[in-house]
C-alpha cells in the first residue's frame, strides 16, 4: 500500500469491468489506510483537537494537551499525514497542522458506501 493519500475517488462510471475492480480497489486501499490511521485513539484524539481549531497549530500545542512525548506525537502526526487526514505547512523551523476537512468528509463518504 502506497505511503502517501490517494486521490478522491470519483463515482465509477460505464460497465468496464476492468475499470470497476480497480475502482473497487482503490476504494477498499484508501478506506483501509484511513482506518488503519484512525486505529490509535490518540491518533483520534488529535483529529478531535484539530477539528476544533480556525488555524493551524504546531506539535508543541498538541503535546500540551497530551500526556505524551513530543516524538510520539510527532510520529502520530506523520501517520495522519500520511493517510491525508491532516496537512502541514512548512513556517520557518516549524510545520503547522490543520485538519484535511476534504479527507474526513472523503473518509465518512467512505465508511457510509460499507
Amino acid at each position: 500500500m502506497s505511503k502517501k493519500a490517494l486521490p478522491i475517488l470519483q463515482q465509477m462510471t460505464g460497465n468496464d469491468e476492468d475499470s470497476e475492480n480497480t475502482g473497487a480497489e482503490q476504494y477498499r486501499e484508501q478506506l483501509a489506510q484511513m482506518c488503519k490511521a484512525l486505529a490509535h485513539p490518540v491518533r483520534v484524539q488529535i483529529l478531535q483537537y484539530l477539528g476544533t481549531l480556525n488555524e493551524a497549530c504546531v506539535c508543541g500545542d498538541i503535546v500540551n494537551i497530551l500526556p505524551l512525548a513530543q516524538s510520539t506525537v510527532s510520529q502520530h502526526l506523520k501517520v495522519l499525514k500520511d493517510a491525508g487526514l491532516i496537512l502541514g505547512e512548512i513556517d520557518g523551523p516549524r510545520t503547522c497542522y490543520y485538519l484535511n476537512r476534504e479527507m474526513v468528509a472523503q473518509f465518512q463518504s467512505l465508511v457510509a458506501q460499507l
